[in-house]
């Protein structure tokens, strides 16, 4: 079990002038105490990796765990601790079932596959753009790019009717959210599951050119899955496939208002190599995942000459490993025309995001048609007047008006 410390700071930590960087007590940690202690809302005192290094060691290690049914494991809050058993996909299993798991949607999210899929991004891209030029501004880019481009994609890729967005987006929120009670996050839970179960179903009456039909045709058929089975598959893609694109392109988007050196050479080039770089820098700068990597000690093992013994609670602080200097020089600049494709925004290892080649993609075509398209895009609203999400589990903003 976890021991208890007294005296070490508080996880997560409050952010500082500058929405765009990690909290101030990351940089003081990786400086000063690399691995070290920080308290939990349960008052449990896991391990802290803050260096690049030590996070890429940790998360490629198999004798760390993502299973949130060991003891140890350093939940995000109490709705998650209590709901532990409830999710059963493979990003919260560990080797053998992970991998067996993850490789019946492997191929749906390769690279070569995901490419073909460019020019359906690009058309939905551009239509959204023409329906936002044709409209009043100001206008929030979350509700009319933001949001429905990685939805549309993912419900398509799914099978899931784009129409019932509305269902999904709500309760997908409900479930990032940092403070819900444990009753709150179940109803979540029960109702979204409730609505994709009743779609498997009518999809085993009638399958269609999708990956869950396919999933009811080649696995549930056959008695290699069950329905259950299958909504935990949809509920992590159709999730994991709209929030975390969704927030880059919104909060990339303000990154690059706010450094218009850097816009502008993103908005000025032809060259695809530039963007796909933009596209890195952007997810090492940001890393809006930023609760931390949760796995637990499996073994005693050793990290940085620091002993964590077995049952003992690890966090790996993706947000700052991605602004270590020795991996990142003058990792607090965003600089598009560096090399950064070696970040740990995706993880590292074998959870490390499965669906990176679509996520890529969909921002490469965004960002070289956005600021092209509206030129003169620009904040409608102060920096320091929009709503970032502090209070959720994947970082970005609630709404982003601009105008032009």
């Amino acid at each position: 079990m976890t021991e208890i410390v007294e005296d070490v700071p508080t996880y997560p930590m409050a952010r500082g002038k500058c929405p765009f960087d990690p909290p101030p007590e990351l940089d003081r940690l990786q400086a000063e105490e690399p691995l070290s202690r920080v308290k939990l809302w349960d008052g449990s005192t896991p391990w802290m990796v803050t260096r690049y290094d030590h996070s890429r060691q940790v998360l490629a290690d198999p004798r760390i765990s993502s299973d949130p049914r060991n003891d140890g494991f350093p939940f995000s809050t109490e709705a998650q601790a209590v709901n532990r058993g409830q999710f059963n996909a493979f990003i919260v299993r560990d080797d053998p079932e992970h991998a067996a798991k993850r490789r019946l949607v492997t191929a749906d999210f390769m690279i070569k596959r995901v490419e073909a899929m460019r020019p359906r991004i690009q058309a939905i891209t551009d239509g959204l753009i023409d329906d936002i030029l044709a409209g009043p501004k100001p206008v929030d880019l979350v509700e009319t790019l933001a949001l429905p481009l990685p939805s549309l994609v993912i419900c398509e890729l799914l099978g899931v009717p784009y129409e019932d967005r509305g269902l999904f987006h709500r309760l997908g929120k409900t479930l990032l959210r940092r403070e819900n009670t444990a009753a709150e996050s179940k109803a979540a839970s029960d109702e979204l599951r409730a609505y994709l179960r009743d779609l498997v179903n009518r999809k085993n009456e009638g399958p269609a050119d999708d990956l869950l039909s396919r999933l009811i045709v080649e696995q549930m058929r056959p008695g290699d899955m069950s329905v259950e089975d299958i909504v935990d598959m949809g509920l992590l893609l159709l999730i994991a496939g709209h929030e975390t694109t969704a927030n880059m392109i919104a909060l990339g988007t303000v990154a690059l208002l706010e450094n218009p050196d850097q816009l502008t050479d993103l908005r000025d080039t032809d060259d695809p190599k530039l963007v796909a770089n933009a596209v890195e820098e952007l997810l090492r700068y940001l890393t809006i995942v930023h609760n931390g990597r949760r796995r637990v000690a499996l073994e005693d093992l050793e990290v940085g000459g620091q002993l964590i013994r077995k049952g003992e609670g690890v966090i790996v602080a993706t947000e700052i490993a991605n602004r270590d200097e020795e991996a990142f020089p003058d990792p607090g600049k965003l600089d598009i025309h560096r090399s950064a494709r070696h970040h740990v925004a995706f993880g590292y290892g074998i959870h490390q995001c499965l669906g990176q080649p679509l996520a890529r993609v969909e921002l490469q075509v965004v960002y070289s048609t956005l600021y092209k398209r509206i030129p003169t895009l620009a904040l409608a609203v102060p920096v320091d007047e929009l709503p970032f999400k502090h209070d959720m589990a994947i970082y970005g903003v609630h709404a982003l008006p601009v105008t032009w």
